[in-house]
Order: structure tokens, then C-alpha cells, then sequence
């Protein structure tokens, strides 16, 4: 997997880079809010290169449970992690003006770039990001198209491209990690978390409860490490995919429901104010909403050196 390694250091430096020229340009240290954004995508990148190289990456043409756990990295731990990172405006930034203005102009004028300005449009709204996610998870747990990854390496790198792809535009939505994604209900948000989350179940227990080998590659092996049966293979990739693949799902399930609570109450201890006789005070017209339009998870209140962070961050 040396394309991997290769575009993971690629990645990391163009980041850097970008990092770097905001640094420059505002004359200032990058603050703590873009520091823990960094770090999140770096810890993203890292979680690819344990997923797709090593143990995990050598392993995953003969164990199911341990193909399970690999794309369960990508898709429920890098994706999140990527998305929390917001990396795009600093690997944007990364590249000269002179490069940046006319890949501009194509991506967001030229006529031949409308097909991909129509499917990022639709993969940017939840029913377009939810469905991508949900059908993209079925799919390449269909035999065929699974067998077909385990065959052929392209296919396998294009199946664990499109599960990282389409993690980090739902994951997006979920976190609150866009402008459009900020406007998001926590209700909605946490109705869009809880669909998903059935879709990973069911499919699990599809295949837990399978009575024999659903993919061919694996049932054709003479002997797979540790001597399990295919049949016992699958089950236990079952198992890691509904226990090990909900929990991240869980955790944020449950963060959410803390910062719509702590909306709901803020909302009430405000119309408590105004009954009080306050005259300043009113009922939030976002009552219910993100408690600020900011991206989850919940920021500290950025010190002087966060303000040049985030004025770079626009640059």
C-alpha cells in the first residue's frame, strides 16, 4: 500500500503548508481551536494508514472480522475524525494563487464541472449525504461486490475510498463541521444519526444469522489464521461490526442529545427571564438549534490568539 503511504504524506504536508502561509499571512500563531482542528485530521490520516497498511491491511484478504474492523476505521473513526478536522481551506490554501484562481474558476463556472457541482450539492444536503452512506454500506457488503474487492485490488481501493468519501460528507452533517451542517437541528441531527445507525445494525444482523458463507473468496480457503470455519469468520465480523461499529455511533448519539438538552434549557431559563420582567431579553427564535453556529464538539471560548487563528482560517 504505497499509494496509501504516498497520498497520507502528501496530505499531511500540503496541510502543514497551509498551515503555515496562514501563519504568515496573519502574522500570528495559529490559535487553539485551529490547532485541535489540525490535530484531528492528522490523527484522521493516521487511522488510514493503520486501516489500509500493517497487520490490518495484510490480514484483510483472509479474515472477514478483520476486513470488518478496517472499514469500520475508515468509516466510523477516520471520516468523523477528517470531518472534525475541517482540513479543507488549509490543503486549499496549501497550492499558489496562480494555481488556486483558475481551478477556481473551472470548478464553479466551467460547464463541463456542472455534473460535479450537482453531486457535491447533493451530497452536502442530509437526504443526499444519508442515503450515500446508507447505500454505499450496503452495496459492498452485497457477495458480488464484495467478492469482486477481495479479487481485485483497484476495486478494494475504490470500495475503501468510497466508504472514507462518503463517511466524511455525512459525518459533515452530523458533527455540524459546515455552514449548511451548523443550521441542522439537534433534533434533526440526532434523527439522522439514529437512521444510520439501523442500517449498520440491520445489516449486521443479516449477516450474523447468515446459516453459511456468504462470500466465495472466504469460503474457498483451505485454512484461515486461527483455524476458524468461514461461517464462524463471518459471524464474529458480524458481531465487530454491530458492537465495535455502533459505538462511535452511540457516543456522539449521546453528545447530542446533552447539547439539545442544554438548548432546551438555555430556551427556558429565557422565557423565564422575560416573565421575570427583564426587558431585554426574549425568546430565542433558534430555540431547539445548535447553541451557537459553530461545529460540534463544543468549543471553549477562544483566547486573542484563536481570533488570528480563525481570521487565517478565511484567508
Amino acid at each position: 500500500m504505497v499509494d496509501v503511504l504516498a497520498l497520507a504524506v502528501a496530505a499531511f504536508w500540503l496541510h502543514l503548508l497551509g498551515e503555515r502561509r496562514a501563519v504568515v499571512r496573519t502574522g500570528r500563531r495559529r490559535g487553539r481551536r485551529a490547532r485541535r482542528r489540525a490535530l484531528m485530521f492528522y490523527a484522521g490520516l493516521l487511522t488510514i494508514l493503520v486501516a489500509l497498511t500493517g497487520p490490518i491491511g495484510a490480514l484483510a484478504g483472509q479474515l472477514f472480522w478483520v476486513q470488518m474492523i478496517q472499514r469500520l476505521l475508515l468509516l466510523t473513526v477516520a471520516a468523523p475524525l477528517i470531518a472534525l478536522g475541517r482540513p479543507w481551506i488549509s490543503l486549499w490554501r496549501a497550492f499558489p494563487p496562480r494555481v488556486r484562481r483558475p481551478v477556481a474558476w473551472a470548478v464553479a463556472q466551467s460547464p463541463s464541472w456542472a455534473p460535479a457541482r450537482w453531486l457535491f450539492r447533493a451530497l452536502a444536503r442530509p437526504p443526499g449525504a444519508w442515503l450515500a452512506f446508507s447505500i454505499n454500506l450496503v452495496f459492498w457488503h452485497l457477495p458480488g461486490p464484495f467478492d469482486l474487492t477481495l479479487r481485485n485490488t483497484h476495486v478494494h481501493m475504490l470500495a475503501c475510498s468510497t466508504f472514507l468519501l462518503f463517511g466524511i460528507f455525512f459525518w459533515t452533517l452530523v458533527t455540524g463541521s459546515s455552514r449548511a451542517a451548523s443550521r441542522l437541528s439537534y433534533a434533526r441531527r440526532i434523527g439522522y444519526l439514529g437512521t444510520a445507525m439501523v442500517t449498520n445494525v440491520g445489516l449486521s444482523i443479516f449477516l450474523a444469522f447468515s446459516q453459511h458463507p456468504l462470500y466465495a473468496p472466504y469460503a474457498e480457503l483451505a485454512s484461515r489464521p486461527g483455524g476458524i470455519s468461514a461461517l464462524a469468520d463471518q459471524q464474529i465480523g458480524a458481531g465487530v461490526m454491530w458492537a465495535a461499529g455502533d459505538v462511535p455511533f452511540a457516543i456522539i448519539f449521546a453528545l447530542l442529545i446533552h447539547r439539545w438538552l442544554a438548548a432546551q434549557e438555555a430556551a427556558v431559563a429565557s422565557l423565564g427571564r422575560l416573565g421575570a420582567g427583564s426587558p431585554d431579553v426574549g425568546w430565542p427564535a433558534n430555540a431547539g438549534q445548535p447553541l451557537a453556529q459553530t461545529a460540534w464538539p463544543p468549543e471553549a471560548t477562544p483566547a486573542a490568539g484563536d481570533h488570528a487563528g480563525q481570521r487565517g482560517d478565511s484567508s
